[in-house]
């Protein structure tokens, strides 16, 4: 009978309280690390990267060596995944190889297809729709700087793209008040924002869109923002610029709330969506949050291989 491990897709097949036993187990896993060095124990995870990422690869490399087993490397463009060979095929063939894939790759119908024809757990290293690895990380480090999530107000200040989506999911989940300040046109997708929305009334959390930058930050305990164009969108980047000439965050936004703290998934474009001033001033918490991806990922890799090791 073929194993039907979990999998880590999106973070909207997960419970609130079932993310908050993620981010718990982060935080055990970056206090106590040696609690953990043979947690994964002879095992492998298969990463393919259709999108190149420095914080992603190696962080899920360290991740599985201090966890005891091992991460396999796979370029893209050496397997041409739904090309070369079929994802369902691809799925099947290493799922016998390895106990867990993680992908960074453009379209989310390539990891909700590899999840229904893998016997392994699949982690979403990155679509062009979710980010769910990096908001872990996120929400981790805010619950580290704030010591609770319930009742916080994160503003995300730029492209309606797929780290909005995750931070509203996470959000929803975790009863933050999530509120992103876009520019007409580029808009997070509305049905996950609804599906936020609905997440959001049952655990505390006010799930907004809004246009307006100017006092949109007030009384904020999170200031976030993403690069003005993402990997794959660089065709649009000249466009990109001009219609998002005031969606930056700069000192005079964080001044709106000298509490705050500022995030950014990274890479930065400094003088661009964030001036220098800010993703390097005293309200920058942008080193510690690239710090626990590592921790988050750990976290997640337990959770959803070290069971299927066990059986």
């Amino acid at each position: 009978m073929p194993h039907s491990p979990r999998h880590l897709l999106t973070l909207e097949e997960f419970s609130p309280k079932e993310v908050l036993g993620l981010l718990d187990l982060a935080a055990v896993v970056k206090k106590s690390p040696a609690k953990y060095q043979k947690a994964l124990a002879g095992q492998s995870l298969a990463m393919i990267f259709d999108k190149s990422s420095a914080r992603t690869r190696i962080s899920f490399d360290v991740g599985m060596y201090q966890l005891g087993g091992h991460a396999l490397f796979i370029n893209g463009s050496e397997i041409q995944i739904g090309k070369r060979e079929s994802v369902s095929d691809t799925a099947k063939v290493l799922s016998r190889y390895v106990q867990g894939i993680m992908i960074r790759t453009y379209a989310h119908s390539i990891v909700e297809e590899l999840a229904d024809n893998s016997e392994a757990p699949i982690i979403n290293g990155l679509t062009d729709s979710h980010h769910p690895c990096q908001v872990l990380a996120d929400f981790q480090t805010v619950r580290e700087e704030f010591g609770k999530l319930k009742g916080l107000q994160l503003v995300y200040v730029g492209d309606g793209n797929n780290m909005t989506h995750s931070l509203m999911i996470i959000s929803s989940k975790t009863g933050v008040h999530c509120k992103a300040v876009c520019p007409p046109g580029y808009e997070p997708d509305s049905r996950i924002v609804q599906s936020a929305q609905k997440e959001g009334k049952r655990n505390g959390s006010r799930i907004e869109v809004v246009h307006e930058v100017r006092g949109s930050a007030k009384g904020a305990d999170v200031v976030y923002t993403d690069v003005w164009a993402s990997m794959g969108q660089e065709a649009e980047k000249e466009k990109r610029a001009k219609d998002f000439q005031g969606y930056q965050v700069t000192e005079k936004l964080m001044a709106e709330c000298p509490r705050a703290i500022f995030l950014h998934c990274l890479p930065a474009h400094r003088g661009e969506e964030v001036s220098a001033g800010v993703i390097d001033g005293k309200q920058s918490r942008v080193w510690d949050q690239a710090e626990n991806r590592l921790h988050a990922q750990k976290a997640v890799l337990v959770t959803l291989m070290g069971k299927r090791g066990k059986s």
